[in-house]
């Protein structure tokens, strides 16, 4: 059976108090250790900070929920993270066709 990449968005609110600790320890982080942290079943679609009120989301894309868990776990002690599968406009479509047929 073949594995199609699920697409995930991943959404953050650091603790109060977190936002400068977090960030110093972010801003360190070179790419590859970025990348490290998130392994290799993971690929990063791109991720935005609202740095003011300490939130943010990513998308990622990986066949495995255990790896993108994990990747979540390196950071929950920061911070409460939500995971969520979610599909791209051609797959809502075509899930829409098929609910209509």
């Amino acid at each position: 059976m073949k594995r199609y990449p699920m697409t995930f968005l991943i959404s953050w609110q650091l603790y109060q108090g977190r936002l400068h600790p977090v960030l110093a320890h972010f801003s360190k982080l070179t790419e590859e250790q970025d990348k490290a942290l998130m392994g290799p079943e993971i690929r990063l679609i791109g991720r935005w900070h609202d740095l003011v009120s300490g939130t943010g989301v990513c998308i990622v894309e990986s066949d495995s929920i255990e790896a993108v868990t994990a990747y979540a776990l390196k950071w929950n002690s920061e911070m409460d993270i939500t995971v969520q599968p979610v599909v791209d406009d051609a797959m809502a479509r075509e899930m829409g066709e098929r609910l209509s047929s």
